[in-house]
Order: structure tokens, then sequence, then C-alpha cells
């Protein structure tokens, strides 16, 4: 059976796109927590599952970004951590498992809390609390494990050490979320992301979110610059800008020019390319297009 990091000889790997937006613009109202819909609204998850791998990505990746305990209490649902974890792996492997060659991503978000010394969180808290999440993923049968906008590397090496204890064998994805002067919100820059997190062992390292597609492609030429031998690339941008339009925010960035990104980032050498906030599947079907052409 074909591994995920196998697959990466393929290069690159096409993701998908949004589910947090996606999931806004079906019905899930703010403060409502997305989790949830992998039990309550299966069916509308499984069809943007569908879509996605209908556009062509490879990877599908769970909606799981705030299912850690520090996230789902906030919605009292921290007693169903796991439970929810793994019906949200369940959905995207019977999608994937139907269109064959397509693989599914655990998704961990950042927790929300602050680790210390700025913090209360300690390296330890954070290892438990991510392997907690990390169970019911794997039990929900996930290819791999991704780590996606985060801003503290010390948050990042907490989830990489919980999943060499929970999912020994699987491949680790870590990308951060790099805004405020081409650093995160905790001043981290790609160069230093990419070493310290090569450093680690982290297979795949990068970039997701940000500030729009122009900013994108000044981290992404960082990240190429200070990668290590051997480390695999990925970066997953927004669909351009917010903009206010009426009583709600719409991403500027269309299809051909999420087209035309995919594009530059294949011939930087980036393995894996996605979208992110504000993408849709019509965005992913474009990008599979300029690829393959």
């Amino acid at each position: 059976m074909t591994t995920l990091l196998d697959a990466l000889s393929d290069v690159p790997l096409l993701g998908d796109g949004a589910m947090g937006t996606t999931l806004q613009d079906r019905g899930n109202d703010a403060g409502d927590p997305p989790e949830l819909w992998n039990i309550e609204h299966a069916d509308v998850v499984t069809t943007i599952f569908e879509e996605y791998a209908d556009a062509g990505a490879r990877l599908l990746t769970t909606n799981t970004f705030g299912g850690t305990r520090a996230r789902l209490q906030m919605h009292g649902l921290e007693d169903r951590v796991e439970d929810i974890n793994r019906a949200a792996a369940q959905l995207a492997r019977a999608v994937a498992d139907t269109h064959g060659d397509v693989f599914v991503l655990g998704d961990i978000g950042p927790s929300g809390e602050l680790m210390e010394p700025m913090g209360d969180l300690t390296p330890q808290a954070a290892q438990d609390m991510f392997a907690e999440q990390i169970r019911g993923l794997v039990a929900g049968g996930v290819d791999a494990i991704l780590i996606e906008t985060m801003s503290d590397l010390s948050e990042v090496e907490a989830a990489v050490t919980a999943s060499r204890a929970e999912a020994p064998g699987l491949p680790v994805l870590a990308t951060l979320s790099f805004d405020t002067n081409l650093r995160t919100m905790m001043g981290v820059s790609p160069a230093l992301a990419v070493t310290t997190l090569g450093a680690l062992g982290v297979d795949v390292i990068g970039a997701n979110c940000g500030r729009g597609l122009d900013e994108m492609r000044i981290i992404a030429d960082q990240l190429v610059e200070a990668r290590p031998n051997g480390v695999r690339l990925i970066i997953q941008s927004n669909a351009g800008l917010p903009r206010l339009q009426g009583d709600s925010f719409v991403f500027d960035g269309t299809p051909e020019e999420m087209a035309k990104f995919a594009v530059q980032m294949r011939d930087l050498g980036f393995d894996i390319i996605g979208a992110c906030c504000g993408s849709t599947p019509t965005h992913i079907a474009a990008m599979r297009a300029a690829l393959s052409a």
C-alpha cells in the first residue's frame, strides 16, 4: 500500500481547501463548534469532502481544527474529544477510500492557550491535550497528522511529541501562520520555523493561512531558501484577502489567481500545495487543472 511519504515522490500533491469558511457558507453559524457537525451534520461534512476529492484534491483534512479539549470545553464538549475526532476522521476516511489514492490528514489547530512562560500551559499539559485528540484521529483512520496555523514553536513541539507517542509511524506535517511583518504572532520567522522543525524530525513543514498571496510568495521564498536537506515543504494560502461585503467577509482570490499561485509554488519546489480560508472546491479544481497542464 502506498503511504503518504511514498506519494510525495510524485510531487506535488494537491491538498484540499477551506473547511471552516465552507461550513459557514452552508449554515454553521459563528460561535457554533464546527467540529460537532462531524456528528450532527455528517452529511454536510461528507459532501464537502466529496466535492474536494472530485475537484482533484489528494489530501483531505479532517474537520478538527478546534478539536482539543481546550477548544471544545468552550462549548461544553470537553468529555467528547476522542469521539468527535474519531467521527471526523471516519468521515474523511470513507470519502478517501471511495476515490482511491487519496490520503487523510488528521487536523490539529492551536489550543488557544499560551505556553509557559507567557502563559500557564506547560509542555506536558499541552502534550497530554494533543495526545487525547490524536488518539481519536488515529482511531478514525488518518494517514498523517497535520499540525496547522501555529505561532509558537514550543506548542508545535508538544504536538509533535504527542504525535510520535500516539501515532508512531504516521508522518507529521506542521504549518505556521506568518502574518505580522512576515512573522508569527510569537515572532517566529519562516527560516527559524523550517530549521527548528526540521531538527525535530517533522516530515513536511510550511505555511498556511496568512495575509494573501503576495505575502505568501515572500514567505515561500524564505522557506525554500532555509529548507534543510531532506525536508519536504507545504504551502496553503488563503484565497486572497477578506473584504467586507454587506455584513460578511468575502475572500477576493479568484480560482484563476490561486491556479497561477499553485504553478509558482510547484516551480519553487513545494511538495504539497493546498489552500486555506475562503477557498472552495472551485479553487481546488482550477489549481488541479493548472498543475496538470
